[in-house]
């Protein structure tokens, strides 16, 4: 970096060292590489996540009474568990912070986090008075880290580089909530203010360029990765069942609908396997659309839900590296894009995850070029959910049949996939990063 031997950074992120979040992952994975390249490193995050030991780290609660609750909450839990003491300790502070969260909710009815912004801000002021910054990074999740970014750049005129994980505005929908409205002005102020602002597909770029039009050639699109997570790629051995696996959380919009369809059609077309097949689902509660298609189907039986994996005592394995082990044992990799208008502008972070398992990946995206493209272009099969729904034999028929090639691999013991590589890096992220903000510091400076 040509501005300062040791850059200095501050990174402003609600989630970090968070086990199994992607919003922490993007940041924390990003540190080592950090650090290699020579810079120092001062970190504003909530309190949920684990302290860091090799960064300056600051772990600040919200100013607010919900985002305080929900902060507490986790800091309990992870504690004590969700046995009695958990228990009493939240009813107590629920009946002492009830009437301030009411009367928060009146005032600013969004998401309880929105408050740490605050927090961020004095703590990030503070630390500036002591030693300046040369760059201030917002990244999240959490509009309330890119409140902070930009307060911060006002009062302290140091460059601010903004990251958006997920769109913050639903394409095509005016915002009619209050959170909807608030998320479209921090947009807003990110496409004003910020000096590089990045966001993680091209759809979603070209979006807030369209609804921004001064972002301009500050707005970048960057594909974040993950890093090879294994040493040494563990084997893969098949077992009696063939398996798919489908990893991360469901809703109403992206729900095990198109599996299910397509599992059924290919029982009901060869009735044999339905002995053979098994579908794990790990993460969060089902959603309510797979619940009441399970409720009802033929696959139910062949369906298991692992839910979430937690950091394991004994083994000392987090629940991100169970889950890993996991992505390798199984026989395919399912992936399902909701629905929603707005997922045309994200890609799942546990696509890149997928990349590395030398799994064969089952793949149904919706309206979404890019991650089609990457995923073809590494020869996975890419199912559209854009399918005719007027009629129901038709829907499911194209994912049916990929499942049942596959199958048929597994069952012949034909070769798959089995490299364990990907070329989304975060290591090639940081290097992008570092190259965006060495061009913006020297333009700063000169």
């Amino acid at each position: 970096m040509s501005c300062n031997p040791r850059p200095r950074w501050l990174i402003i992120a609600h989630a970090f060292n968070m086990d199994g979040r992607a919003a922490s992952q993007t940041i924390t994975d990003k540190l080592p590489h950090l650090i290699n390249a020579g810079v120092e490193i001062v970190v504003l995050s909530g309190v949920s996540g684990r302290q860091d030991t090799q960064v300056e780290h600051h772990q600040l609660w919200p100013m607010g009474p919900a985002g305080f609750r929900f902060e507490l909450r986790h800091v309990l839990r992870k504690r004590w568990g969700n046995g009695f003491l958990y228990r009493l300790w939240m009813t107590l502070a629920s009946i002492v912070l009830l009437p301030w969260m009411l009367l928060e909710k009146l005032l600013r009815p969004v998401e309880s986090s929105w408050s740490w912004w605050l927090s961020a801000y004095l703590k990030g002021r503070s630390l500036a008075l002591q030693k300046p910054f040369d760059l201030i990074y917002s990244t999240g999740g959490a509009f309330a880290a890119h409140m902070a970014g930009q307060a911060l750049k006002h009062a302290t005129g140091t460059p601010w580089l903004a990251e958006v994980h997920d769109p913050m505005v639903v394409p095509g929908k005016i915002p009619t909530t209050a959170q909807e409205k608030m998320q479209l002005k921090i947009e807003g102020q990110i496409c004003s203010d910020a000096d590089i602002a990045i966001w993680f597909t091209h759809q979603a770029l070209a979006s807030a360029r369209q609804r921004h039009p001064q972002l301009g050639k500050r707005g970048k699109m960057l594909l974040p990765g993950i890093d090879n997570p294994f040493k040494t790629l563990p084997p893969y051995r098949p077992g009696k069942k063939f398996v798919i696996g489908h990893f991360g959380s469901l809703s109403p919009t992206r729900h095990l609908g198109p599996i299910i369809g397509a599992l059924e059609q290919l029982f009901d077309r060869r009735p044999q396997l339905k002995d053979m097949v098994e579908l794990h689902v790990y993460g969060g509660p089902l959603d309510s659309v797979s619940v009441a298609l399970l409720g009802a189907s033929i696959v139910r039986a062949c369906v298991h839900h692992f839910g979430r994996i937690e950091a394991d005592p004994e083994t000392g394995l987090s629940g991100r590296q169970q889950i890993l082990n996991r992505m390798r044992s199984v026989d395919v990799l399912l992936l399902l894009h909701g629905e929603d208008p707005i997922c045309s502008e994200y890609i799942p972070s546990k696509l890149y995850e997928y990349l590395w398992m030398g799994r064969p990946i089952l793949a149904v995206v919706h309206k979404n070029p890019q991650m089609a493209e990457i995923l073809r272009g590494l020869g996975h099969s890419v199912i559209g959910s854009n399918v005719d729904e007027s009629d129901v034999s038709l829907r499911y028929i194209p994912l049916s049949n990929a499942v049942e090639q596959s199958l048929d691999k597994w069952w012949l013991s034909l070769p798959e996939l089995d490299a364990g590589s990907s070329p989304y890096t975060t290591e090639s992220a940081v290097g992008q990063i570092l190259v965006w903000v060495d061009q913006l510091l020297t333009t700063h400076v000169s």
